[in-house]
């Protein structure tokens, strides 16, 4: 089973493109109603700024048929990210220590503090669990998370603070790719029940950027597909989505459907997940994509 799908389905300008909702769908419970007549899976992107209560999770589950998954992106103090202070609950901010000059932004390394919103996500997606729509919890780990013992303890952590919920790791710097480091990342997730996200992003030839590597680590293999925008991928002071403004062209949609025919035959279920979140970019090569494996 190869299942595809998007990584938001209210990312701005897809919205202000006009290219993809109809008219009429101008609230958030028709727009998530309308995806799901295109697709039966999403990524939930606004869990990484902020985690969710757990009527918002349930409306999710309501909008959506019985055979619909959410994977759910990691809040990002769980991934070693900056978050907004704001974004915190509110009785956690007291407690936090602030990390930057204007004390927006905070870095949390406090095992309780983490282990309290990690609980805090969990209780938030009970409604999705219940349901059985709840994918995985995805932890995309930042650029600077580098391949050395100490973060492959902080993985299994994370893997701990979930109670049993699925997880899936995505790494953001080439290290843990590199031919001699590449085997003991994947031996260390499968010996962990991790699944792997084999991302797909513009390359540099060097580590600051991960390779598209198809593996699986688990009976489901994660694809997660962020565009080739070499131009803007690493340039800081834009707007996020211009790092993702790519849409991929024919050739390079067929280039995916090998590694993707291969996974489903060694996996329960394969995902191929569009970021490439601009404008239509995401939805419609997710379209074009599923057109392109009917062919084959």
């Amino acid at each position: 089973m190869i299942r595809i799908g998007t990584c938001s389905w209210t990312e701005k300008t897809l919205i202000q493109s006009g290219q993809f909702y109809p008219p009429n769908a101008k609230t958030a419970e028709a727009r998530l109603r309308f995806y799901a007549t295109h697709f039966d899976t999403v990524e939930v992107d606004s869990t990484y700024y902020a985690i969710p209560d757990a009527r918002t999770a349930w409306l999710w589950d309501i909008r959506t048929q019985e055979n619909f998954t959410f994977h759910i992106k990691a809040y990002g103090a769980l991934t070693g990210h900056g978050v907004d202070l704001r974004s915190l609950p509110k009785d956690v901010q007291g407690v936090v220590s602030r990390s930057d000059d204007d004390g927006k932004y905070v870095y949390i390394k406090e095992a309780s503090i983490l282990r309290m919103l990690a609980q805090r996500l969990i209780d938030a997606l009970a409604p999705l669990k219940r349901s059985g729509k709840l994918g995985f919890l995805l932890f995309q780990f930042p650029p600077w998370f580098t391949c050395r013992p100490s973060n492959f303890d902080y993985i299994l952590s994370c893997k701990e603070m979930m109670d049993g919920l699925p997880i899936a790791a995505e790494f953001r710097h080439g290290s843990w790719l590199t031919a001699d480091k590449a085997p003991t990342t994947f031996e260390f997730l499968r010996a962990h029940g991790i699944t792997y996200v084999a991302a797909d992003e513009p390359q540099y030839g060097n580590v600051s950027t991960i390779p598209f590597v198809p593996q699986a680590t688990s009976d489901t293999a994660y694809f997660r597909l962020h565009g080739r925008n070499r131009e803007n991928w690493l340039k800081k002071g834009i707007e996020t989505s211009l790092r993702y403004a790519y849409s991929y062209s024919d050739e390079e949609l067929s280039g995916f459907v090998p590694n993707l025919d291969r996974a489903e035959k060694k996996t329960r279920v394969t995902y191929a997940m569009f970021n490439n979140c601009y404008r239509n970019y995401a939805v419609a090569n997710a379209m074009r994509l599923r057109e392109l494996l009917k062919k084959e």
